[in-house]
């Protein structure tokens, strides 16, 4: 099972990483994303200040289904190990 912090770096780096692939690093004005993984619970808000208002939500809420689908795909990872490894017997 991942620890905290690596659901919140796998978070994270999804989100900006999704930003920066739609921008230009030179066009945001401000970017802030904003991962908590506490008890189970992922949140994540991600606030982005870039040209075009409607463009700049939409690519807010894909980074931050893109941070959920990271985090989702870093538990399967771990599932998938441990399901390898259940079979073994030293």
């Amino acid at each position: 099972m991942p620890t905290d912090e690596e659901v919140v770096e796998a978070a994270s780096e999804a989100a900006e990483g999704l930003i920066f692939d739609r921008y230009k690093q030179s066009e945001v004005r401000d970017v802030d994303v904003t991962v908590t993984f506490e008890e189970g619970v992922l949140e994540v808000d991600v606030y982005l200040n870039a040209p075009d208002d409607e463009k700049a939500q939409r690519v807010a809420d894909e980074a931050a289904r893109a941070a959920q689908a990271a985090v989702d795909d870093l538990f399967a990872e771990t599932d998938s190990e441990t399901e390898a490894g259940a079979g073994t017997d030293a």
